[in-house]
């Protein structure tokens, strides 16, 4: 897993260590972390340091102290430095700037954007920043987005809100962010994310041994761990039986393709609860699907998905119901989603395990919330939303945050691509998270894993290309052996 952590957990880790290190030490540890990726990245581009040209942007904090001894080092090794510090720089890293041949320029825009700099490097804001960035930062901002170098960031992209993401007004765009210590929430969740490029961790030597992370992000060993594996004794039933409630009149491909998401997903049997209309399609592509009409038995099951394409009637709602009073797990998705508006005493006295798998814009109807301000601040949302329903939350976007009632870390997904921005896309996912809670997974680790692995199917789907929801569903097989497939490997090279 990578861990992140929220500012006041990093701040606690700082003091401990700089109590017993000489005055100086973290940052001097930063500063040469982040000359050393600097460096890495102009001798890719334009291939050489010595003669290239960096621009540093530098607050008053301790991100421009940062910034100014990297700038030091790399004026050192024949680099162009030159510092814009529109209010009071550092003293001692602008001493050590100007010591080693860099120089202080004006504070305008008009600097950084008439500049034929190779690489800017930004350390107007560290972790304690709240809010969009004020002018003149603003506008440098604006000028190092307009100049075309290649931007790094110090510890975090200088707008951002460190703890969850949230970009309330101007912000750096960064390339590349080389964070300290610990990776900080909003590197990882969108908006922030998407300003903050490929993050690099520089380790100073803080303990977070006794400390809780604010946020989780699973990487594929951590996944192949999780995914349940079939032994000599398994059977279809012990494998798992999922319910599928799905499907209408109008929308018959959803129910066709949450049991494929089931079916590739795992599950032992999966039994389709759908209309007379949709059935012939779920078993012309699903033969193996176990098919009943809605009003129907449909035996007994491990966990359920109900809403992909169910409709909002009346009857719809009724059948929800019924799926909420079981007590088994259960995934809502989708129209069912837009039914639990009107259910939401029965979801909040639910006492098995609930999993729902909302938008921002399906969220938003549940929370009387604006869907624009959920997207802004996912995080924030999600855990609130967990609390309020007693439910786990996956909420979709650009990225994924899981939240359970009660847990310290929420989750966020590193896969994915744009390419799954596609029709049927979330019905696929919740087949295949509701086959991870037939086969015992519990409802945090089911979305994660599915979030993951329905990323991951999209990638090796798309591979740059436009994709389907069908293609995802092919994917997941060769997804899921990536994942375990890495863990062999990394097994080995250890033994």
């Amino acid at each position: 897993m990578r861990e992140a952590y929220r500012v006041e957990t990093v701040r606690t880790a700082e003091r401990a260590l700089m109590a017993i290190v000489p005055d100086g030490t973290l940052m001097q540890r930063a500063a040469a972390g982040l000359a050393s990726a600097c460096t890495a990245i102009l001798q890719r581009t334009p291939g050489h340091v010595y003669g290239a040209a960096v621009t540093l942007l530098v607050g008053t904090g301790d991100n421009g102290g940062d910034a100014l001894y990297a700038g030091a080092l790399l004026a050192r090794r024949g680099a162009r430095v030159t510092a814009i510090a529109p209010g009071k720089a550092h003293e001692g890293g602008l001493a050590a700037l100007l010591q080693a041949g860099g120089r202080l320029a004006d504070s305008t825009g008009a600097v950084v954007a008439g500049t034929d700099a190779d690489l800017i490097i930004d350390g107007l804001l560290g972790i304690g920043g709240s809010g969009g960035l004020r002018e003149p930062f603003a506008a440098l901002a604006a000028a190092a987005a307009a100049s075309g170098a290649t931007t790094v960031a110090v510890d975090l992209p200088s707008g951002i809100d460190a703890d969850t993401g949230a970009v309330d007004g101007p912000a750096i765009t960064a390339d590349v962010t080389i964070t300290f210590g610990a990776i900080k929430p909003g590197l990882l969740i969108d908006p922030g994310a998407s300003h903050a490029g490929a993050v690099h961790l520089i380790g100073l030597g803080l303990d977070f041994s006794t400390a809780q992370p604010a946020v989780l992000a699973p990487q594929h060993d951590d996944i192949s761990a999780l995914l349940p594996r079939p032994g000599a004794e398994s059977d279809k039933y012990r494998r798992g039986v999922l319910g599928v409630l799905a499907g209408s009149d109008r929308f018959g491909g959803a129910a066709v393709l949450a049991t494929g998401g089931a079916i590739r997903g795992g599950a032992g049997m999966v039994r389709v609860v759908t209309s007379e209309q949709a059935a012939p399609a779920v078993r012309e592509h699903w033969p193996e699907a176990v098919i009943s009409g809605y009003g129907t038995e449909p035996g007994r099951v491990q966990a359920w998905v109900a809403g992909p394409g169910m409709g909002v009637t009346d009857d719809a709602r009724t059948r929800l119901r019924d799926v909420l009073r079981a007590d088994v797990p259960v995934l809502v998705d989708a129209d069912g989603l837009t039914l639990l508006t009107q259910l939401r005493a029965e979801l909040q006295a639910r006492t098995a395990p609930t999993l729902i798998t909302p938008h921002s814009g399906e969220l938003g109807r549940l929370l009387q919330a604006d869907p624009a301000d959920i997207e802004a601040h996912r995080l924030d949302y999600a855990i609130r939303a967990a609390a309020e329903l007693n439910v786990t939350v996956l909420l979709k976007g650009s990225t994924t945050v899981i939240a359970s009632p009660g847990d310290a870390a929420a989750r966020v997904n590193s896969t994915g691509t744009p390419w799954l921005a596609t029709a049927g896309s979330g019905d696929v996912l919740s087949g295949l998270a509701g086959a991870l809670l037939a086969q015992g997974l519990s409802t945090a680790d089911a979305a994660m894993a599915a979030a993951y692995l329905h990323g991951l199917a999209g990638r090796l789907a798309a591979d740059g290309a436009p994709i389907g929801a069908g293609d995802i569903i092919d994917a997941l097989p060769a997804a899921i052996r990536t994942v375990t497939e890495n863990r062999r490997a990394s097994g080995n090279l250890r033994q």
